[in-house]
């Protein structure tokens, strides 16, 4: 017979003990265990959705003005319904399976390869279906074990290069796409580009509402407002309203949205673009090799940012482990995989993790019911589409000149500039994306540099055989033309 102790000295039995506050909530996602309470998980969500709720301004932008081969747009109130859609469902996927404070929208940077690279090369529906076989990629590369043998493969420097040329890139695009900066045209008696403005000078009243948008951006920014890239946004579209109202500005000077109250905010949800994705229409239209590598290209921007962006998050909310990893990393990696292929069935892009989300772990919050307070939130903005579709471009570019100095700066120091073996490459790939307005350029000349340098410094045995096999792949791309086949 087992040993009665006295009451006083015995625990309550463990079956009939107080259920923690929550409940069986606090239980499945371990609020409790982790040091957090319903409350922080609350905040915490409802900060993330704040600080990441202007993808439903900027994603629609990117894509709609960019055409495919056709000359075909994408509607801009269906882009919101599918940016809004992707980004609240795959969320509550992260919440629920994954049970981390992380939220998932359209990334920037690869929603402009999407725009600016594939889309010119074949249909909207298959640069779409090519977003979704990325998402099956990575997929497998989870289930299988290799992504993070992948990831292993490319130097820290290179990766964090990858991340600076991409920001670089998308803070080009915003210049550009604001008027801030234009292409000289090729009739011009120069050698120049670029230039200020449309004539080498600021005029306009559309570039005054970005000038104003981008330094008040900056200014949100040092001072660590919660929302800052949001409240820039709503503020500048306030002050282009008003311009547009009592200036008379020209509907052209504005781009393709015109700032202009909607009337009744309010809308039913258009959701034309969902389903449209063709998987391997865009081989016929640019070939399979061709078609490989723009695959892989969304591949590694998806795979890099979303792997750093975890990582980083996790370790902001005390969820590494002494060694530095995080407990079930698979099945988070997983549902990024999913959340990229569903971006690309939506036609909103791939979704992946966003950094944004550490505003919510500094809320409080640790756990995936975070994460499911900021989807919901997401699935409300379903319904306010005629909202995010007044935005003019000048508005929503600040967003991305100021996440470019943001990936930059989080970026930069994490390159060994001392070894030029890998330097020199990571230098090429910031470079390269930018000055050619690509991102497979960019990973393509700093693959192949890397793989040289080493080779020539007598160290050839450090590199990967994964990196040589894919710098292989990208040599015979840049081949092709001499030997006819592109």
């Amino acid at each position: 017979m087992p040993v009665v102790q006295p009451t006083t000295e015995s625990p309550e039995p463990a079956d009939t003990a107080p259920e923690p506050p929550g409940g069986a909530l606090d239980r499945f996602f371990r609020i409790g265990e982790r040091g957090s309470t319903l409350p922080r998980e609350i905040r915490g969500g409802v900060a993330t959705f704040f600080t990441m709720a202007y993808i439903l301004v900027l994603n629609p932008i990117i894509l709609a003005s960019a055409t495919d081969m056709t000359g075909a747009h994408l509607d801009s109130a269906q882009l919101v319904t599918a940016t809004a859609l992707t980004a609240g469902l795959t969320t509550l996927l992260m919440g629920v399976i994954g049970n981390v404070p992380i939220g998932l929208a359209a990334g920037l940077g690869v929603n402009t390869i999407v725009a600016l690279q594939l889309a010119p090369k074949m249909t909207w529906p298959d640069a779409m279906g090519m977003v979704v076989l990325a998402g099956f990629a990575i997929m497998l590369l989870v289930a299988t074990g290799l992504r993070e043998r992948v990831m292993n493969a490319v130097p820290l420097g290179l990766r964090k290069a990858i991340a600076i040329g991409i920001g670089l890139f998308i803070s080009l695009v915003g210049l550009v796409d604001s008027g801030f900066v234009s292409r000289i045209p090729d009739a011009a008696h120069t050698t120049v580009p670029l230039q200020l403005g449309g004539s080498g000078h600021l005029l306009g009243w559309p570039v005054l509402v970005f000038v104003v948008g981008l330094l008040l951006t900056l200014v949100l920014v040092i001072r660590k407002v919660p929302g800052a890239i949001l409240i820039s946004i709503a503020v500048s579209t306030g002050l282009a309203v008003v311009i547009d109202k009592l200036a008379d500005v020209p509907a052209l000077k504005w781009g393709l949205t015109v700032p202009a109250w909607p009337g009744n905010p309010v809308a039913a949800p258009d959701f034309g673009l969902v389903g449209k994705a063709s998987l391997f229409g865009g081989f016929e239209k640019v070939g399979v090799l061709t078609g490989v590598l723009f695959v892989f290209t969304v591949l590694m921007s998806c795979f890099f940012d979303a792997m750093g962006t975890i990582l980083g998050v996790a370790d902001e909310a005390h969820l590494l482990d002494e060694k530095g990893d995080l407990p079930g990393i698979n099945k988070i990696l997983m549902v990024d995989g999913i959340a990229t292929a569903a971006g690309g069935a939506t036609s909103a892009s791939a979704n992946t993790c966003f950094v944004e989300s550490t505003a919510g772990v500094g809320e409080g919050a640790r756990t995936g019911f975070a994460s499911i307070v900021t989807g919901l939130l997401f699935v409300v903005a379903l319904f306010l589409t005629p909202l995010a579709t007044m935005v003019p471009a000048q508005a929503a570019t600040p967003a991305l000149v100021t996440v470019g100095f943001l990936i930059l700066a989080n970026s930069i120091k994490e390159i060994d500039w001392a070894d030029h073996t890998l330097a020199i490459p990571a230098f090429l790939t910031i470079v390269m994306m930018p000055f050619t307005y690509s991102i497979t350029n960019g990973l393509g000349i700093g693959f192949i540099t890397f793989c040289v340098l080493r080779v020539a410094a007598g160290r050839g045995r450090e590199v990967p055989v994964a990196m040589y096999a894919v710098a292989g792949v990208f040599t015979f791309y840049y081949l092709m033309p001499a030997f006819g086949l592109l």
